[in-house]
């Protein structure tokens, strides 16, 4: 039979041994909500150019009253023509954005879903270019506002120059020559 004092010291040790993994538990949880942070901060980091819109905001990207030529892209990340020319027009964004060149665009992915696909697409990529989610889901009500002959077809391109009186809707995919030889002649004008 132990003594009072074995007895103690045996309580002791259960006692710290308790302490000690509710400590343990205690610091892999502050290390996972950590964790979480620096995740959700490099998310919103990469898309921090991301803005839902709605209408009216679309309207007013789409009538810019300076004399940079804007490319105005539509598309979708669940569009493989759109995800397979994202690049092009990132490269045109920074072989021309010096020379009053814009590239802008405009997410028609679902605002349901947009976490889980269009953040992390971005992500991705390193997007550094301005991104517009249109939140709009009766698209019958504003495709004839980007253009009249506008079928919904994605991928699509808008090329808008309010200066020198240029508006030019393309609705295709490019690559990246097509996309340059598309631009060249309307900022040389």
């Amino acid at each position: 039979m132990p003594c009072c004092f074995c007895a103690s010291v045996k309580a002791q040790r259960l006692t710290n041994n308790t302490v000690i993994k509710q400590i343990m538990k205690f610091t892999n949880y502050i290390k996972l909500k950590i964790l979480s942070a620096i995740l959700l901060l490099s998310l919103s980091s990469h898309a921090q150019n991301l803005s839902v819109i709605k209408l009216p905001k679309l309207l007013e990207i789409m009538t810019p009253q300076d004399d940079t030529t804007y490319v105005i892209n539509f598309w979708a990340t669940w569009c493989m023509p759109c995800v397979m020319e994202f690049k092009n027009f990132q490269d045109i964004s920074k072989k021309y954005g010096g020379e009053k060149v814009k590239v802008v665009f405009i997410n028609l992915d679902f605002f349901r879903t947009y976490k889980k696909s269009l953040i992390p697409f971005l992500k991705a990529r390193d997007v550094t270019e301005q991104v517009y989610l249109l939140n709009e889901h009766d698209y019958n009500s504003w495709i004839d506002k980007v253009d009249k002959n506008w079928d919904g077809e994605i991928p699509a391109t808008l090329f808008i120059n309010h200066a020198k009186n240029i508006k030019q809707f393309i609705a295709r995919p490019f690559n990246y020559k097509e996309l340059e030889e598309t631009i060249q002649p309307l900022i040389s004008k």
